[in-house]
């Protein structure tokens, strides 16, 4: 039974997926823990190949075939989604209670649909609305993320990218969602539209009280709406803190080097670079992951570092041991 008095949104509890490929097992999502609050979002940040994306899958159970494990928990208001069925998650789970804006979301919007039919169609299928009803949520959705209504009427090659991915946003809103999962949802985007969306975004979180995760590798965007950060490294969450906190001043070596590599409008500092590149998730290293490229290595690290609470953030490296 959901509390609403109750501050939290998601939790998740070692959550693991792995793949089976020819070249071994790939551990995607490796004993991965956070929480989310409601009203709140969430930056799930690192670089390339390091199972952001995969955890967003995890979440929704958008899963392939070569699953090899799949085990954990993600409990949503109190109740424990992992252990429903496919056809209940399904059901009552994905894009009514979750949904997601996935990546290339402009290339995923059918070209021969008409947009106000394809943002209404969640509607139909998960909220049991006539096609006139759902079409007249669309509209309510258009006018929330600011697309013109008479859009209802056009097609994808029609709009701009921008107004591409505010239809997709629309879309993954129609069944007003307690949360939303976003990938990479700007990073085909102009630094204009860029702004204009997080501006947008932040609007919709506090107007319709919407929680969101947004996975992505661009810090400087993400700040705009991030409440909280959660850095993801070869599989694993390193950090887990409060914005402001990390974006003044994060704890992980990683975290560092990753705000390092920004660009700094105000400050005559060079951006730096990490050296090396991240560790295969198919044959990971043991102790900590980031130890082969981290410059405050030491003996300690060839053992795995647990996840450290450090008032109110936490973080997976012996320096805070």
């Amino acid at each position: 039974m959901e509390n609403k008095n109750d501050d939290k949104l998601l939790e998740i509890k070692n959550l693991r997926l792995h793949f089976s490929t020819r070249g071994g097992t790939v551990q995607a999502v490796d004993s991965v823990n956070f929480e989310l609050k409601r009203n709140h979002a969430t930056v799930v940040i690192g670089e390339s190949g390091c199972g952001k994306s995969s955890l967003a899958k995890a979440v929704l159970r958008l899963l392939p075939r070569n699953i090899k494990t799949y085990d954990g928990q993600v409990i949503l208001a109190g109740e424990d989604i992992m252990a429903l069925d496919d056809e209940t998650f399904r059901r009552t789970i994905r894009w009514k209670r979750i949904s997601m804006v996935p990546q290339a979301a402009m290339n995923a919007l059918n070209p021969v649909m008409r947009i106000g039919e394809q943002v209404a169609e969640p509607a139909m299928v998960h909220l049991s609305l006539t096609k006139k009803e759902a079409l007249q949520q669309a509209v309510r959705m258009f006018e929330q993320v600011g697309v013109p209504t008479d859009f209802v009427y056009r097609y994808a090659f029609e709009l701009s990218g921008g107004m591409r991915q505010r239809a997709a946003l629309a879309m993954s809103l129609v069944t007003l969602p307690d949360l939303v999962i976003l990938d990479e949802p700007t990073s085909a985007l102009d630094v204009l539209t860029q702004a204009s969306i997080m501006n947008l975004m932040k609007r919709v979180k506090n107007q319709l009280e919407t929680s969101f995760i947004l996975i992505t590798h661009d810090i400087a965007t993400s700040s705009e709406l991030a409440d909280s950060v959660a850095v993801m490294y070869a599989g694993q969450i390193v950090e887990v803190s409060d914005a402001f906190q990390f974006f003044s001043a994060p704890l992980h070596p990683y975290s560092r080097k990753l705000m390092a590599s920004v660009p700094r409008l105000r400050m005559d500092v060079e951006p730096e670079f990490i050296t090396g590149q991240p560790p295969s998730l198919i044959n990971p290293p043991t102790g900590c992951r980031f130890a082969a490229r981290c410059p405050a290595r030491f003996s300690k690290c060839d053992e795995e570092p647990p996840m450290l609470q450090i008032g109110d953030r936490q973080v997976k490296c012996w320096l805070h041991a």
